[in-house]
């Protein structure tokens, strides 16, 4: 019975599945360099081969967490939230950002957009992912678009994602950090060939810190 109802809360966003929890410095995109408190709930079931968080797949090996106390450990820390994962829409985001909204924190959310968009957000950054594509109306609701380069088809499936976004999206091109050497230079030659775009680099990998 008890774990039935945890169960429950789970599906209803009161408690999520926490992987970790961390204060650092944001690594990547239009926020890299400025601090942030960083919540990686746990379940993803995108499934990107180079993922470097695969332990964040299995949503059964992070204990459930009441979202109370998330909030609780955010609100030490930064004013800054981020939201990841694993992909965190695969829970209900609706609880837990209206909670840190209701602390006059700011929420930002790293995702695929694999599942409807919930919650309540100040940032979101969407990063698609071919093996499952974006779904419902994020990619207008989308701040930033990341595209993680692996391959050269990378350009022109980030050029598919560009134009469903609004004029407004900052449009981010990234290495997958195991072919950066490889990637970066046709990634400079590209943004140098095709300006609205930027790079993005995981800065926070060279910096040496989470």
């Amino acid at each position: 019975m008890v774990e039935n109802n945890v169960m429950e809360l789970v599906e209803k966003g009161l408690m999520l599945p926490l992987m970790e929890e961390f204060y650092t410095i944001q690594g990547e995109g239009f926020h890299k360099g400025t601090a942030a408190y960083f919540i990686r709930v746990g379940g993803c079931d995108v499934g990107c081969h180079w993922c470097d968080v695969k332990e964040s797949w299995n949503a059964e090996t992070h204990p459930p967490t009441a979202i109370e106390s998330i909030i609780s450990n955010a609100e030490k820390y930064s004013d800054t939230i981020v939201i990841t994962g694993g992909e965190p829409l695969t829970w209900d985001m609706g609880p837990l950002t209206e909670g840190l909204k209701a602390k006059k924190m700011k929420t930002h959310i790293e995702t695929s957009g694999a599942y409807p968009l919930t919650g309540v957000w100040d940032w979101i950054c969407l990063s698609p992912k071919k093996n499952k594509l974006p779904v419902g109306d994020v990619h207008q609701k989308a701040d930033e678009l990341k595209v993680i380069v692996y391959n050269k088809h990378d350009f022109i499936f980030a050029e598919e994602q560009a134009v469903q976004v609004s004029e407004d999206c900052i449009l981010y091109l990234q290495p997958e950090w195991s072919v950066r050497d490889k990637m970066v230079p046709l990634i400079v030659d590209y943004v140098m060939q095709h300006p609205k775009w930027k790079v993005s680099l995981q800065t926070h990998k060279y910096l040496n810190i989470p």
